[in-house]
């Protein structure tokens, strides 16, 4: 992977509060800026002195951006451009469930994973358009709402990928104050991405890739691949990030999950186009197939227990009794209460005398026929085809 990814968890971060900032506010009144930059260079000088002071460290969460509205006496989307400048500059770097950190400056190549923010996407546009065009260097560009109807984003989004390319020496203002029509061509020596439409990224479809990138590299046809909380130190990214990015993979065919110990599997290389089909692969059950077939089972061991052992009106185990009789999670057994309640076996009472109770006798007998998984030796001594 190209860039050093940080998986920081949100626990073991300090949070900065409103009440220990202690640096002086800045003044909104006669500013030749907008006030979202204004507030934003004030950010980069506090945290500067903090981190002389040692008052604030690396990584410390800062105030949500509505308290600090709150605090400056702005709105929270002026807060949001202001949090955005300073993360432009280098300062800070947030992430979505986390909040956002002060960033170490020493070290560049370390990132937080994160999804293709809309901005990202309408500055490359913008970029597109400048060079199809065929602007020059010195050629003033149309108003920003013009420009934002051009490459299909908000006009604040474009906004503020204009007001990026500014500060990147691309574009400048013609004006001391960003206008609709200020903006102006410094230069046309810039890279951008050449496909036709650059969309938006979520993380999910950024794991996917560099878990597409893993498997060709490090896995063959028929591997078991590391478990969730394994990629997800491997990827830097959290474990319901891996889970989605996993079930992409399965979608796409290149992944079949198992229960139990088969784990995930590979049974397509990333980037070919054919499935490598095998003999023992046709008689693997899905996963969703085995956590049917698992449920359906105990349901059929607990009809047997109503049929030999209860009368109908007769209180039945709690859930947390039978999961301890029968060796199985409290979870596997409520699912399988659930099912026969449904389907007219039991029924559940609240209160003092309340409980799971026998509302009518199964017949017994019923089997399943799923087959969880076979031992690919076994498929190839057998010839199972």
């Amino acid at each position: 992977m190209k860039e050093n990814y940080i998986l920081p968890q949100k626990s073991e971060l300090k949070q900065i509060k409103i009440s220990d900032i202690i640096f002086p506010t800045p003044d909104l009144k006669n500013i030749f800026e907008s006030k979202a930059i204004v507030i934003g260079k004030w950010i980069i000088r506090w945290i500067e002195s903090g981190l002389a002071d040692k008052s604030v460290e690396i990584n410390n969460l800062l105030p949500s951006k509505a308290d600090f509205a709150y605090f400056l006496g702005v709105s929270v989307g002026t807060m949001q451009n202001a949090f955005r400048y300073a993360e432009d500059q280098g300062y800070l770097e947030s992430k979505q469930c986390i909040g956002t950190m002060i960033k170490d400056r020493s070290n560049s190549s370390s990132a937080l994973r994160k999804l293709t923010s809309k901005r990202e996407t309408a500055i490359n546009e913008i970029k597109k358009y400048i060079i199809n065009t065929k602007f020059k260097a010195g050629q003033n560009l149309p108003p920003s709402r013009t420009v934002a109807l051009i490459i299909g984003c908000s006009a604040n989004t474009t906004r503020l990928a204009l007001e990026y390319l500014c500060r990147e020496g691309i574009l400048e203002h013609k004006f001391k104050n960003s206008r609709e029509s200020g903006w102006r061509i410094v230069t046309t020596d810039f890279n951008y991405e050449l496909n036709e439409s650059v969309k938006q990224k979520t993380l999910v479809e950024k794991v996917s890739c560099d878990l597409k990138d893993f498997i060709a590299k490090n896995h063959k046809i028929g591997d078991k691949i590391p478990s969730h909380s394994e990629l997800s130190n491997i990827l830097k990214a959290s474990i319901k990030t891996v889970h989605d990015a996993l079930s992409v993979l399965i979608k796409e065919g290149i992944l079949l999950p198992h229960r139990g110990r088969y784990g995930t599997t590979v049974i397509r290389m990333p980037y070919e186009k054919q499935k490598n089909e095998k003999k023992e692969r046709s008689i693997f059950a899905s996963a969703q197939e085995t956590a049917f077939y698992y449920y359906e089972k105990t349901q059929n061991r607990i009809k047997e227990m109503i049929a030999k052992n209860y009368e109908v009106g007769d209180k039945f185990p709690s859930i947390l009794e039978l999961a301890q009789t029968l060796d199985l999670s409290p979870n596997t057994i409520r699912k399988a209460y659930q099912n026969l309640a449904k389907e007219g076996y039991l029924a559940f009472s609240r209160g003092r005398y309340g409980g799971t109770f026998v509302v009518d006798i199964p017949e017994t007998g019923e089997e399943t026929f799923k087959w969880l998984a076979v031992n690919p030796q076994y498929a190839e001594v057998y010839n199972i085809q």
